[in-house]
């Protein structure tokens, strides 16, 4: 399956299913078991800053940042359903953002070295050209501009975990490694009865691609939250899990 229909297919997915996601994994929320933006403060001060998210989906993000004070919210989904969904919850909550559909890969309709912020929260992982999104990203950005991003962990595909199924699987209570930390091909995966076309990247294919796009990686984080760490007794199998790797992982890069 090539780039473009990969991204056709993942698109069909968002517009169907864009209700059933409404909400789920937005600021203060970075990631699955994974400690918030209250815990890590990774935006500091956004007072009057001007902010790009990609990946917007249902706009609670953008949402987040308007109460926090920010200055001009820009947002970009691959999905109108998303951004239907986006103008409507802005809307009745009296704020405002500039809504564009396009796919991340794509030149986007915004200005260049103009933004303090570009964020995406669990988004990033779905592009189908890692180099060439971040090289855009750094494009938007002004020198010195952040650029924050969450995904799935690579290792959340690789232990414990059957696509098949979509869940965690364990042999005699043991986590085992099912798929390798190396292989970073295209994989389908069925979700709410339609299919999805995801790639599981190396941490490092993460910071390379970064270095290459002209960014100086800030922090790297890599952690469960802490009420899956200090869970006891009989826990369900993804805290499980989350007790023993991430789940999720989340990155701040400056633009030099």
């Amino acid at each position: 399956m090539n780039s473009d229909k990969i991204i056709e297919n993942n698109k069909n997915y968002w517009n169907e299913h864009a209700d059933l996601w409404f909400g789920t994994t937005a600021l203060p929320v970075y990631g699955v078991r994974f400690p918030t933006e209250d815990d890590l403060h990774l935006f500091g001060d956004v007072t009057g800053k001007k902010m790009l998210e990609i990946c917007c989906g249902s706009g609670h993000s953008l949402k987040y940042n308007a109460e926090k004070g920010a200055g001009e919210l820009w947002g970009v989904d691959l999905s109108q359903k998303q951004l239907d969904n986006a103008a409507k919850l802005l809307k009745d909550n009296g704020y405002s953002a500039k809504l564009i559909c396009s796919k991340m890969e794509d030149e986007l309709d915004v200005p260049r070295d103009y933004f303090d912020y570009v964020y995406s929260i669990y988004g990033i992982g779905w592009t189908t050209d890692l180099q060439g999104t971040f090289d855009k990203i750094a494009s938007y950005l002004k020198k010195d501009g952040i650029f924050i991003f969450s995904w799935h962990h690579t290792l959340n595909y690789c232990v414990a975990w059957s696509c098949d199924e979509r869940k965690e699987v364990f042999e005699d209570e043991k986590l085992v490694m099912t798929k390798s930390y190396y292989d970073e091909s295209y994989f389908k995966m069925l979700v709410h009865d339609s299919e999805i076309v995801l790639c599981n990247r190396k941490i490092s294919t993460y910071i390379n691609a970064l270095a290459k796009a002209g960014f100086m990686v800030e922090q790297l984080v890599e952690e469960s939250d802490d009420k899956s760490l200090n869970a006891t007794g009989g826990v369900d199998p993804k805290t499980k899990k989350a007790k023993m790797l991430p789940i999720s992982f989340c990155i701040k890069a400056r633009k030099l």
